[in-house]
């Protein structure tokens, strides 16, 4: 019973690292908790006998995870479609939780491929790839998981699940761009909210780039564009009709997903956030979270 009673402890102290491992498969804090809680609940399905046989408890919970992960991504993306507007990743805090999962010995660059796999480009991202090459991509490249172990989780062979990471990793690097340092984009995004909230649109146009991209999700239940808004002065236009200071709102800079963003409160009460991409000192991407269902982390 002590060695049980050690691998109990053991399993409950990692809840973080599943919890970090279902967010980044699933985009979603209600559905990672889901799937967390259904993988403890097989844990305890098992006989007595059956856990103990389980030499490394924390291993088995991650591929189970991974397992239902991978089921869920295929039902998601039909209730995706029948989604109302534009779906998005949930935004998250800058709490430090979901990037407690790195090994304290881990390369600095592994540290940087963990912070970056929870920003709103890379989950983006990744929603454009498959669900097997989703969970190949983020067990091998983001937790390092050796593609032996892979395969269990998948049902393909190692040398399958190492041509699905393979895609989804091509596929992210044509898409993705470097970020700049956090304070040239802290200072943009600074920028951005002082002119939305003063009106200034010649500013506006200025720290907006040509081409940029702005997609909003209110998820059928508060008012938000149902198409992505494209071009510089649409999306002028679109803030300036959302942030103006004299509109009631308190606009304030935060860290959103590890990046600068924005959160816009109503009578105290978190109403938006914004996950924001920078380049060329200008804003490419704007993502702007106002479902309700997904801001609860912010309160």
């Amino acid at each position: 019973m002590a060695d049980e009673n050690g691998s109990l402890r053991s399993i409950f102290t990692e809840r973080a690292a599943l919890m970090s491992v279902a967010f980044r498969m699933l985009g979603s804090i209600h559905d990672a908790e889901d799937i967390v809680q259904e993988a403890y609940t097989r844990w305890y399905a098992l006989t007595e006998q059956e856990r103990l046989a389980i030499e490394a408890p924390t291993a088995w919970l991650v591929r189970v995870t991974g397992r239902i992960c991978l089921d869920h991504l295929a039902s998601a993306r039909v209730r995706r479609e029948r989604y109302a507007g534009e779906w998005l990743p949930e935004p998250l805090p800058d709490d430090g939780a979901w990037t407690s999962a790195a090994p304290r010995d881990a390369d600095p660059a592994d540290r940087v491929t963990l912070d970056e796999s929870i920003s709103m480009s890379m989950l983006v991202l990744l929603e454009a790839v498959t669900p097997a090459e989703r969970v190949a991509f983020i067990l091998h490249d983001v937790f390092k998981m050796p593609f032996a172990e892979i395969a269990a989780v998948v049902g393909r062979t190692p040398v399958t699940c190492r041509q699905l990471a393979a895609s989804a990793r091509r596929h992210i690097q044509s898409n993705r761009h470097r970020a700049i340092a956090p304070d040239q984009h802290r200072n943009v995004v600074a920028a951005f909210k002082d002119a939305c909230e003063t009106g200034d649109f010649d500013a506006l146009i200025k720290l907006l780039d040509p081409r940029v991209t702005v997609i909003s999700d209110g998820g059928g239940k508060i008012r938000a564009a149902r198409r992505p808004i494209h071009g510089a002065e649409k999306a002028a236009r679109y803030f300036l009709g959302l942030l103006r200071r004299d509109f009631g709102q308190e606009v304030a800079e935060a860290e959103v997903n590890g990046r600068p963003g924005l959160v816009a409160r109503l009578d105290g009460r978190v109403v938006a956030v914004l996950a924001t991409e920078v380049r060329g000192g200008r804003l490419t991407d704007i993502w702007m979270v106002l479902n309700p269902d997904k801001l609860r982390s912010w309160r």
